[in-house]
């Protein structure tokens, strides 16, 4: 925990939003410091010069307003997707990728204005205070960092809004009760957790989806796409090449009126609980399904095989919070050399909430129609040749079956 007297500017992870209003003011109050707010445009959706507004009205002189929406697709979504990087078999990581890229602003900002500290509105129950901090301080040895849901005395949200109207910090109708469930949005995804989740077996109901339709509402014409790749990634949508942001914006929409990309997930956090979430990752879907079809006719068995069991760690690093550590950049730097000639162009049905993968093509491809034929191969495939090759993979076999029946 830092120390009162040692922090003179902080700078603010801040939404906007009551919680981190209530922190800014606490922060003013407790440290007597300068703080400094930085709201970043992930593309969750919202507008945010209502968190401009509300910083300014709340006395704060430096307001940082980024538009990170490229930056966290090219240099983030994307690295992690050449992965096929999947938590637990189901999670695509939307929340865990986000937090690298705001903890590398906020040390960022705490240089250029000469901050003592950074701080963020992650519980003391979650994930996001571990990856919060593990990035900062990767970047930064010396930073600290506040963390006020570990440190204040509030017990209830009651003593929230009673703190927010004590200093005239606006409360929303909608805020004074207790919300219904909690939500984290960006490009990548929209998480949902507790409050009417909390109970693994009753189904979620509707109004918790936020960015897919009901795949039972969705068309009953399939909507046929293609995605081209180069190196991996994705480059181009239906023949047009696209910026990532302007291309995964484009996917997301794809997904969302073909209710592709919900989950309803139990995972188990690093803290030690598990947790219960309903996670949409529209455009995601789609991507995952696309790049490990290109991958199947561009990649070499072994090579492919070895990236596929080293990717639940990678996975688990992400979902650590263990980004800027150097096992996950060692893995990286495996995972970019396998996409050397991962490209192409992959053919995809969106349908009532399924992504099926209906042809692929590739400059690069290793598929080769005169082996697998079942028609005269004309030397191409000698079928002789596989007596041998059985036999020598059979010999520790029959090596162990004759000495089991010999005892």
């Amino acid at each position: 925990m830092a120390q009162h007297g040692d922090i003179s500017k902080v700078v603010l992870a801040y939404s906007g939003g009551l919680d981190t209003s209530i922190i800014l003011k606490w922060l003013q109050e407790t440290y007597g410091c300068e703080v400094v707010t930085f709201t970043a445009d992930l593309g969750q959706g919202e507008e945010l010069e209502p968190a401009r507004r509300k910083a300014q009205m709340l006395g704060i002189k430096e307001i940082y307003i980024d538009d990170l929406r490229e930056e966290f697709i090219s240099d983030f979504v994307f690295p992690m997707f050449r992965a096929n990087a999947v938590y637990e078999g189901v999670y695509l990581l939307g929340t865990s990728i986000a937090r690298p890229l705001i903890a590398k602003r906020l040390i960022e900002i705490a240089h250029e204005t000469g901050a003592d500290a950074i701080s963020h509105g992650a519980t003391g129950k979650g994930n996001d205070q571990v990856r919060f901090e593990l990035a900062s301080y990767a970047l930064d040895p010396a930073i600290k960092v506040i963390a006020p849901w570990r440190e204040w005395d509030f017990k209830s949200r009651t003593d929230l809004i009673d703190f927010a109207e004590k200093y005239q910090i606006p409360v929303p109708k909608d805020k004074r009760g207790e919300a219904p469930f909690s939500v984290d949005a960006n490009m990548l995804h929209s998480s949902s957790e507790g409050k009417v989740l909390e109970d693994p077996w009753d189904e979620a109901p509707d109004y918790v989806y936020q960015r897919t339709i009901d795949p039972e509402a969705a068309p009953d014409t399939p909507t046929y796409i293609e995605l081209e790749f180069v190196n991996g990634d994705p480059i181009a949508l239906n023949g047009k090449k696209m910026s990532p942001a302007t291309l995964f914006a484009a996917l997301n929409d794809l997904g969302r009126d073909n209710g592709i990309g919900r989950i309803d997930l139990v995972e188990n956090r690093f803290v030690g609980m598990k947790s219960r979430g309903i996670y949409e990752t529209p455009g995601g879907t789609i991507l995952l399904a696309a790049h490990r079809a290109i991958e199947s006719i561009t990649m070499d068995r072994e090579a492919m095989h070895l990236k596929d069991q080293l990717m639940p760690r990678y996975a688990e690093l992400i979902y650590y919070g263990f980004w800027f550590a150097p096992e996950r950049e060692m893995l990286q730097a495996l995972i970019d050399k396998s996409q050397e000639h991962v490209e192409g162009t992959v053919r995809l049905k969106l349908y009532k909430g399924n992504t099926i993968v209906v042809g692929r093509k590739s400059p690069k491809s290793l598929y080769s129609g005169e082996l697998v034929t079942f028609e005269d191969d004309e030397g191409a495939y000698d079928q002789t040749d596989a007596q041998g090759f059985i036999r020598l993979n059979a010999l520790r076999l029959r090596t162990l079956a004759m000495r089991n029946r010999a005892e």
